[in-house]
């Protein structure tokens, strides 16, 4: 496979398994496109139109080094920085950074606008999903502009290695895994959640750092009503006001990457339940699950920068 394939396959990979569905990713990009058909003149020259194929702007092939060979040898890792250099040294063909990194960190909060459709798959009404997320989406998109975001891109041009960030494309891919499994599970109580997560390679490995699956409000103890993936894809964590609504949705129970103090607050408030996967390995998990289609086309994968590496190619998956 070339980069290009590479990145084809995992855009493909990111849709099948977006918690929307692909019939509403569709509908999103058949609405980019029509968007894009009415700009004239210079609004129509900047438009970025990888978004009329890629609806996740956070996930992009942000170096092409044109050398356009087979790629034999991938240095995989979270937030891929010096070990590039080392990289080089290795003979990588490609790295594959898991967050988002140049242009696709300038645009982290267009993605965004996934969480409300996801919520809405919950039960929360979508025109209040949409309007209470707005300001969250405003907020990160002034954050990222200031960022050093091309740093990395510089590294791998200087490099003269091809460079992509799959964000979002492998969060589904983590959240859809994660949501199958506890829905085959069904676990009752918060406790029994944390043993489903716990059955999870990446999380197992991540509790032996003492960074394994969590509670971070309510009680093991509390039941857990409707459990929603919700925290796990679409850019960045998304709006604290959000929780009252998820509350009156009915849901007693998220699962997330990660929070904030003012998010955790506002969630235990609402009698919402938090249980926080963890971050590097529930980004490792997604990275995994797109690894292993890598690895069955006999691609070698050097895992770097927090990456937990599991192979579902070798080993049993654990559900």
């Amino acid at each position: 496979m070339t980069s290009k394939e590479i990145y084809d396959l995992a855009i493909k990979m990111g849709i099948k398994t977006d918690l929307r569905g692909e019939k509403a990713v569709k509908k999103y990009l058949d609405r980019t496109k029509k968007k894009y058909e009415k700009l004239h003149g210079e609004a129509k020259k900047l438009f970025d139109k990888e978004r009329l194929d890629n609806p996740y702007s956070d996930s992009r092939f942000v170096f092409d080094s044109k050398k356009k060979k087979e790629v034999k040898k991938v240095m995989v890792g979270i937030d891929l920085s010096e070990e590039m250099i080392i990289g080089k040294e290795m003979g990588v063909d490609l790295f594959l950074n898991h967050h988002p990194v140049g242009r696709a960190l300038a645009s982290l909060d267009e993605v965004m606008h996934l969480q409300a459709e996801v919520l809405a798959d919950y039960g929360v009404p979508i025109n209040i999903a949409e309007q209470v997320i707005k300001p969250r989406i405003s907020e990160v998109g002034r954050s990222v502009i200031s960022g050093n975001y091309n740093r990395s891109v510089d590294m791998a041009r200087m490099l003269e290695i091809d460079l992509m960030c799959l964000h979002t494309v492998c969060d589904n891919q983590a959240a859809k895994f994660i949501k199958e499994l506890i829905e085959k599970k069904k676990p009752e109580y918060v406790e029994e959640l944390i043993d489903v997560m716990m059955e999870i390679p990446e999380y197992k490995e991540a509790a032996l750092d003492k960074a394994g699956p969590r509670v971070f409000a309510g009680s093991p103890d509390n039941r857990c009503g409707k459990i929603a993936v919700t925290e796990f894809t679409g850019g960045t964590s998304g709006s604290k006001e959000m929780f009252a609504k998820m509350a009156n949705a009915g849901i007693g129970t998220i699962i997330g990457m990660h929070i904030g103090e003012e998010h955790r607050k506002e969630a235990e408030a609402n009698h919402i339940n938090v249980v926080i996967a963890g971050h590097m390995s529930s980004d490792s998990l997604g990275l995994n699950l797109f690894c292993d289609e890598l690895e069955k086309k006999g691609i070698e994968i050097i895992p770097c920068s927090s990456f937990i590496r599991v192979s579902r190619n070798k080993t049993p998956q654990s559900n």
